[in-house]
């Protein structure tokens, strides 16, 4: 018998929509709790309601604690685990998930653009393809994955690309890992191995900057005067910024705030390619340091959980960087 962890933590997939306002909102008790489905052969399910919470209230405390209750439920024997999980944040926490936890046990996060009253609703067909991915030998060392309308993403690379549509989540330039069929769970790439960290704290203030046409130096100047602990840049095209921003990146640089660089591009990845003022060969030589394969909420975490390991310097490099 093969036990699977179901924890639910709100979002669209346990709210209704209001018949009067059309307003979607939670529910006073999950409508997933006391749900239909089919469960594959030899699956027990072991079901909580961890929190309830739209997916912009979660923060990084409580991905820790989902983290902190999947480590325990190891120990106890689970062998794998769904999460229910609201869309917009969806993919940072499977990636801060994937980052702590890695491959110890199959880890499945699914959500839903449609709440459970709406028409077209999806959630309880995600949550029973989950539960089929979660039970499928084949998931064991995939690492964590997100679950959604018929495929299978790496919680790595995954990314919601529409606001409403049922297909929003989608992995640039790489496609999905695998596809759900009526009768089969089809895995068609292999990740390559990456380095884990486990954290026991999440603290740190770590922003997100976008650069964009004509910016000028007076937002990495602000920023040099606060108590920040490490700055994400979404750059230009293969990571590249505007000159006027280099004199106060250079005082934060100096200040030993690590300075993290990702492309604002949806495809393609970031790396020191441009010899000129502000192109990424001349920011690296700076100290800045390329992020190349992952979106700036993803390196964000990353950071995070590098600042709360106490990585040196060449250790973060390396975490980062790779």
């Amino acid at each position: 018998m093969k036990k699977i962890l179901v924890l639910h933590t709100g979002g669209t997939i346990a709210m209704k929509e209001d018949a009067l306002t059309g307003g979607v909102s939670p529910d006073v008790a999950n409508p997933l709790m006391d749900a239909t489905i089919t469960l594959p052969e030899n699956v027990e399910l072991l079901v909580e309601d961890i929190f309830n919470l739209p997916s912009p209230h979660v923060t990084p405390r409580h991905m820790l604690q989902i983290k902190t209750r999947i480590q325990l439920a190891k120990l106890a024997g689970v062998d794998s685990v769904v999460i229910t999980h609201g869309t917009d944040t969806l993919e940072e926490t499977a990636f801060f998930l994937d980052t702590t936890i890695g491959n110890q046990l199959p880890i499945i996060l699914t959500g839903a653009m449609r709440s459970s009253n709406e028409l077209g609703s999806d959630g309880l067909y995600n949550f029973e393809s989950a539960i089929r991915v979660a039970a499928a030998s084949k998931s064991q060392g995939k690492g964590v994955m997100v679950v959604m309308n018929d495929e299978i993403h790496s919680a790595r690379y995954v990314t919601k690309t529409h606001t409403t549509n049922v297909a929003t989540f989608r992995t640039p330039t790489l496609g999905p890992i695998g596809l759900i069929s009526k009768h089969r769970i089809l895995f068609m790439q292999e990740l390559l191995e990456t380095q884990h960290w486990d954290v026991d704290t999440v603290e740190g203030l770590i922003p997100i900057v976008k650069a964009y046409a004509g910016m000028h130096g007076e937002l990495f100047e602000g920023l040099v005067q606060t108590e920040i602990d490490g700055l994400v840049i979404e750059a230009l095209g293969a990571g590249n910024l505007p000159p006027e921003t280099l004199p106060p990146l250079q005082k934060m640089l100096d200040k030993k705030i690590p300075v993290v660089l990702v492309s604002r591009c949806f495809n393609g990845i970031a790396e020191p390619v441009y010899d000129y003022q502000g192109g990424g060969s001349e920011l690296q030589k700076m100290g800045v340091i390329f992020c190349n394969s992952i979106n700036s909420q993803k390196a964000r975490i990353k950071l995070l959980i590098a600042q709360n390991r106490h990585l040196s310097r060449e250790e973060l490099i390396h975490f980062m960087e790779n």
